[in-house]
């Protein structure tokens, strides 16, 4: 029920950006000469532009990689999407310093890219590497999910445009309270049509933000009550790939202690094969004593994850002259 209820208010969200859009345009075409009509239907259409959902895009430092030059990165993540049951990604990406690999459809012809940060994918072993890709598969939002965070941004953009300026308006207010006390006559006081201006703006604030921030806050609550179902969905997604013990391995990985080695490594001057035969060394230390490899997947072995790092030596090598800049 809560799940329904989060999708019908979000889509009357968007049926309001709707109506701004529809509402300037009509104002437009039907008043070709009035002045006031241009005028009315550019704010109106500019309000519906503004509120508009944003479609995801590439990160601006991503650099995306071509096909022939990362045929085995390529391979690999081709292979753990069939497992996964998503789309197969059209392209993929390398970010320098971010630490998190994320999937979506981008721009307008929703094309499906994997973005890989390069850290974090520098100190994984072949068999966390999959479940890495698996969990970023898997973490992609279904359709419902996109209309549900898509009506938040609105409702986020309302809420900055109607009680944002709450900050900036004491700040004047002080500014003009001590211009008042400084100045030597009545002549000085910079007068009152400022002041209605500014009251005038707070009243309609409060009249429109009282819904926004009622249907922000319902909104909100929805969704977070169906986050549990959500990473349940999720997990599945993920568990076609990886079994439960592989993504514990790998979030006990991710929440810490793997980029302090890295980074001192690079301060150091090290090569990037030293730092990853580092990273894998540390792998194979287990409770039972020293494994004879670094744990691996049957979708991606030691000698393929090897011809991966390969391709992606360059990358690498420019990398780690910033893991100095993670924090």
């Amino acid at each position: 029920m809560k799940r329904l209820a989060a999708l019908v208010l979000a889509l009357l969200v968007h049926l309001l950006t709707l109506a701004f859009l529809a509402l300037g345009a009509w104002a437009v075409l039907a008043h070709l000469d009035s002045l006031i009509g241009w005028l009315l239907g550019d704010l109106s259409l500019a309000v519906g532009w503004a509120l508009r959902p944003r479609l995801a895009r590439l990160p601006a430092d991503a650099e995306v990689l071509d096909r022939a030059a990362a045929g085995e990165l390529y391979t690999l993540a081709d292979r753990v999407a069939d497992r996964a049951r998503v789309k197969r990604p059209r392209k993929v990406a390398v970010r320098d310093l971010a630490t998190e690999t994320v999937y979506d459809h981008v721009g307008v012809l929703r094309t499906p890219v994997l973005v890989i940060g390069l850290p974090l994918w520098l100190a994984l072993p072949p068999r966390q590497r999959v479940a890495l890709l698996a969990t970023a598969y898997a973490r992609k939002p279904a359709g419902e999910e996109l209309v549900v965070d898509g009506a938040l941004f609105t409702l986020a953009a309302w809420h900055d445009a109607l009680l944002g300026s709450n900050v900036p308006l004491k700040v004047r207010e002080e500014a003009q309270t001590t211009i008042a006390r400084s100045s030597l006559s009545a002549l000085d006081h910079p007068g009152t049509t400022y002041e209605a201006m500014g009251i005038f703006g707070r009243l309609i604030a409060r009249v429109l933000g009282g819904p926004v921030l009622l249907a922000e806050y319902a909104l909100t609550g929805l969704a977070r009550a169906g986050r549990p179902r959500t990473e349940e969905r999720r997990e599945a997604i993920a568990r076609r790939v990886v079994s439960e013990a592989e993504l514990t391995e790998l979030r006990d990985v991710a929440a810490g202690g793997y980029l302090a080695p890295i980074q001192a490594a690079a301060l150091r001057g090290e090569s990037v094969t030293a730092i990853r035969q580092g990273a894998l060394a540390r792998h194979r230390l287990t409770a039972d004593g020293v494994l004879t490899s670094a744990p691996h997947s049957e979708l991606l072995g030691t000698a393929a994850s090897a011809l991966i790092d390969e391709e992606l030596l360059r990358h690498y090598t420019r990398a780690i002259r910033g893991f100095g800049l993670i924090t």
